[in-house]
């Protein structure tokens, strides 16, 4: 009995160790395509800019309703950030925004890129269907996508070259605010200012144009700014979204001229709003 017993032991043994005894999980679906009559595009209205948001706009021409879960924007040309949650049933409609954030752009110091092909990932389910992984393509080149990653990436180049702040110092004298641009050398280059642009809220006076230029063998540049407010009307401060984000226009070494988005420290962003409000006579 021994002797049978054995052989028959070691097998078993055998047999244990090539498998785990449990069964391998199942892999996930591969995305599948729209449903019939829904695709999507890419908007974005003034209140995201300063958020980094999209709205991906969706069309649903059939009569079936389409629950979105999440959404995501996926492209080489930006940084993939994860799905953001929608919970939003789109019924027949020819146009539903569904607001998403959007990853920073993938710039190199070579110079601009080309934007690359785009598609929006959602999580989706159409009627009472189960929910799926749906790609929407997005049709290429997107102008939109194309316009965020040149503007990025223009001030990305600029920012190899030379950081451009709102100096420490503002004083406010008859009814504007004085202070300077603070240009602090960080690369190679002669990095020209050649203007800074206003805001929704605010008109800029430089000094002079153009504003100044760091030449390759400075460190530093002070440009002088004058801020007066651009708008009085009470419903201005309660939309001021975009009232910080100051276009400077500057190049580097004489070549293409690019903008660089400045915004004013918090502290600073208080102390313009307060005087623009007492300077408009809506300071309570």
């Amino acid at each position: 009995m021994k002797r049978k017993t054995l052989p028959i032991l070691i097998g078993l043994l055998v047999a244990g160790c090539g498998s785990s005894g449990q069964p391998s999980p199942p892999s996930s679906p591969p995305p599948s395509g729209p449903p019939p009559g829904v695709s999507v595009s890419l908007a974005q209205w003034r209140s995201d800019e300063p958020v980094h948001a999209l709205q991906v706009a969706v069309r649903n021409t059939s009569d079936t309703p389409v629950y979105f879960a999440d959404l995501q924007l996926v492209t080489p040309s930006f940084k993939t950030l994860a799905p953001k949650t929608a919970d939003a049933t789109i019924k027949k409609t020819e146009r539903t925004d569904l607001p998403i954030p959007f990853g920073a752009a993938n710039c190199s110091p070579q110079g601009l890129p080309e934007v690359r092909p785009a598609t929006v990932v959602a999580h989706l389910s159409t009627g009472s269907g189960p929910l799926r992984q749906v790609v929407f393509d997005v049709p290429h080149p997107d102008p939109l996508l194309a316009r965020l990653l040149r503007d990025e990436c223009s001030e990305f180049l600029i920012k190899q070259a030379a950081s451009i702040e709102f100096g420490p110092e503002w004083t406010e004298s008859s009814k504007a605010m004085r202070g300077e641009l603070v240009v602090t050398r960080r690369g190679a280059g002669t990095v020209a200012l050649n203007d800074m642009n206003g805001t929704t809220h605010f008109i800029v006076t430089p000094g002079h144009r153009p504003l100044g230029v760091l030449k390759a063998t400075e460190q530093g540049l002070r440009a002088p700014i004058v801020l007066t407010p651009g708008r009085c009307d009470p419903h201005a401060f309660a939309e001021a979204k975009k009232a910080f984000l100051f276009p400077v226009r500057a190049s580097i070494d004489g070549g293409e001229e690019r903008v660089v988005i400045v915004v004013p420290p918090k502290p600073l962003q208080e102390r313009l709003i307060a005087y623009a409000l007492k300077t408009c006579g809506l300071g309570g």
